[in-house]
């Protein structure tokens, strides 16, 4: 299977402090573990002119992602930023499991307290990017989108739209989830538009493209719980202005196509929701009556194990819509102070890794 490409540095520059809105709480230590904060008093009256080094790892291989943003938080809320030293990977690099992807060096007391938002931010957008990028790589030539805005509170969309992009996401549902990478959200239509126009895919459908008529048009035929009848007649409709077909069927369903044929009953076949029998039928039916030009959109529950399947019956999809399955958190980070005052000091069973990746970054206002 041919790996995507990571996007390259030259590609994409490193996103500035203005990209993000931090909430100003944050230098009042709003978010930060309380014991963060109680050891920056006391080293700050006891031990103030320490310098430690503080280095930030993680335990899984994966796409890193959040580095960005976690040296923003520095530069935007440490005290005396630009006297810190800070090295770094890249969003977008891979990350070897307990290599450091970022440095820190500097007094404690002047960013310790960032600490667990730091693990946080990596945490997050490393996981999204990572699993983002399993799932493009595992549906490669096919494109995935990204569904995440509905499963998942919204102020999450910008960081995790971003995370997304650096996994290799072909496009996403909203603006929010664009804003840092510089482009806009797309989709078409959902059920609600056929629903008012009570079930007819082709009326919602014209009324989609009289009024974009610059689209081409998205069909959601799944409404009526028959794929095939429903691809069919809007495309003789609508033509060459249907682009696409999109197939969203319920787990909890089974649609009409099985209707007509009882031999899926002795293969052992699952015909319920979206499954290879009903998309290798719809894909079969398009070309035989001359649209072969549409594409086919799926979507409901799928994840790398739904990808699988398709991919090992050898049913081709054009696109993929994946929501929840993107956003699992599953790679966390720790930090971990190794060196006071050049010597190095850390808890048992760790110690400073050195890495020649790692890129110091200057101090941005």
């Amino acid at each position: 299977m041919k790996e995507i490409e990571l996007k390259e540095r030259g590609e994409i520059e490193r996103l500035t402090n203005k990209t993000f809105k931090f909430d100003s709480r944050v230098k009042e230590g709003w978010y930060t573990s309380a014991y963060f904060l109680k050891t920056a008093e006391i080293v700050e009256k006891y031990v103030p002119n320490n310098i430690v080094t503080e280095q930030f790892f993680c335990r899984k291989p994966g796409i890193i992602c959040g580095l960005d943003e976690c040296i923003a938080l520095v530069h935007t809320f440490a005290n005396n930023p630009s006297a810190l030293k800070i090295t770094a990977l890249n969003d977008g690099d891979r990350a070897i499991p307990l290599e450091p992807v970022l440095k820190i060096t500097g007094r404690y007391q002047d960013f310790g307290f960032l600490e667990n938002l730091i693990d946080g931010i990596l945490a997050r957008r490393t996981s999204v990017a990572t699993n983002v990028y399993l799932a493009a790589t595992a549906a490669a030539p096919s494109k995935v989108w990204f569904f995440g805005d509905r499963d998942d509170h919204f102020i999450n969309q910008q960081g995790d739209g971003y995370a997304a992009y650096i996994g290799g996401v072909a496009g996403q549902c909203t603006t929010a989830m664009n804003e840092w990478w510089g482009t806009e959200g797309s989709g078409t239509m959902p059920h609600a538009l056929i629903q008012i126009f009570h079930g007819d895919l082709v009326a919602a459908s014209k009324a989609y493209m009289e009024t974009y008529p610059n689209d081409k048009v998205t069909a959601l035929v799944d409404f009526n719980n028959d794929v095939v009848t429903d691809s069919l007649l809007v495309a003789s409709i609508l033509k060459d202005k249907l682009a696409a077909v999109r197939v969203d069927t319920s787990i909890s369903l089974i649609d009409k196509y099985f209707e007509t044929f009882d031999s899926w009953k002795s293969t052992g076949i699952d015909p319920h929701g979206v499954n290879p029998t009903l998309i290798a039928g719809l894909r079969k039916a398009l070309i035989d009556n001359g649209y072969g030009h549409v594409k086919i959109i799926v979507s409901s529950g799928f994840d790398l194990e739904k990808i699988k399947q398709f991919k090992d019956a050898g049913v081709y999809v054009d696109s993929y819509g994946i929501g929840s399955s993107l956003l699992k958190v599953n790679i966390s980070f720790t930090g971990d102070l190794v060196n006071i005052d050049g010597t190095p000091l850390a808890k048992v069973g760790r110690h400073e890794i050195m890495s020649d990746r790692l890129k110091e970054v200057k101090y941005r206002k």
